[in-house]
């Protein structure tokens, strides 16, 4: 099973066609802060590989802050035989560099901003 590293345009176009859903390793209070439009939160803290919803028709992309928790949740996919191969290389980080929009919490009202 090959590992891959997905760049954020990559990933971005992927979902945006439907083609692959995001999973976010992060923990609540960093997903809850910020994170990317429709990813579902399964932190690593508590990362059961076989949890994960595998949808046959799209692909699973893990993701994380940096790249780094993202890259360990995918090698513990690969020793549970999980078939999830992909991560968002540089995760969060390098999807702000990218300039693509996050999910964010206006801390003046607590409202959702969602640019989509």
């Amino acid at each position: 099973m090959s590992l891959r590293e997905l760049d954020p345009k990559t990933v971005h176009d992927a979902v945006q066609a439907g083609e692959a859903v995001i999973i976010d390793v992060r923990e609540p209070r960093e997903f809850a802060t910020e994170r990317l439009h429709g990813a579902s939160l399964h932190p690593l803290s508590t990362f059961e590989p076989k949890s994960i919803p595998v949808d046959k028709t799209r692909d699973v992309i893990l993701q994380c802050g940096s790249g780094k928790r993202s890259m360990d949740a995918l090698q513990r996919c690969a020793a549970a035989g999980v078939d999830i191969t992909a991560h968002l290389k540089g995760g969060l980080m390098a999807w702000k560099s990218a300039g693509l929009p996050t999910v964010t919490i206006d801390p003046a009202t607590g409202q959702v901003i969602d640019p989509k």
